[in-house]
């Protein structure tokens, strides 16, 4: 599989999970290991540009796909969360911003959320809200992770 750019060879059992290869095998511990059960989100990373949650997935249905974790994106939400102070502890920020990310691009491509209005083009914070459900926060951070998702989404639109 590519993560985060780079061709990685890995030799795994079939029962190991695509977060614990990225983690135990890679070193890449941007994605963490909350609820393992994909009620949490701190696990999400990108598949092929699609958000995942990597403790659900089993490594080997990645063979030639392209992961990108929190370590290879460059993304101005990063700024925004800083900005907006979306981060606090920081332990589900990496999954935070890879979901705000997949979720960006699922709105830019048209796809519906269970809060979408007919014919809404503009993302909404109830839309985010929403969205980013899938995500939690320990430390109660949502607004600041809203406003920063609405930051750079009002930057991409405009």
């Amino acid at each position: 599989m590519k993560v985060n750019g780079a061709v990685e060879s890995l030799d795994v059992e079939p029962w190991v999970s695509l977060l614990d290869a990225l983690r135990e095998r890679l070193g890449l511990t941007g994605p963490k290991k909350g609820c393992d059960q994909g009620a949490c989100g701190a696990c999400t990373v990108l598949a092929d540009g699609v958000r995942i949650n990597a403790c659900l997935a089993l490594a080997v249905q990645y063979d030639g796909r392209e992961i990108t974790t929190i370590e290879g994106v460059a993304h101005p939400l990063q700024e925004a969360f800083v900005r907006h102070d979306g981060f606090q502890c920081g332990y589900c920020t990496s999954g935070q911003i890879c979901s705000a990310i997949g979720m960006l691009a699922e709105h830019t491509a048209g796809m519906p959320s269970a809060v979408t209005e007919p014919g809404a083009g503009e993302l909404s914070e109830a839309e985010v809200r929403e969205r980013m459900s899938g995500n939690l926060c320990r430390c109660g951070a949502y607004n600041g992770i809203v406003d920063a998702i609405m930051d750079v989404a009002g930057k991409e639109s405009g």
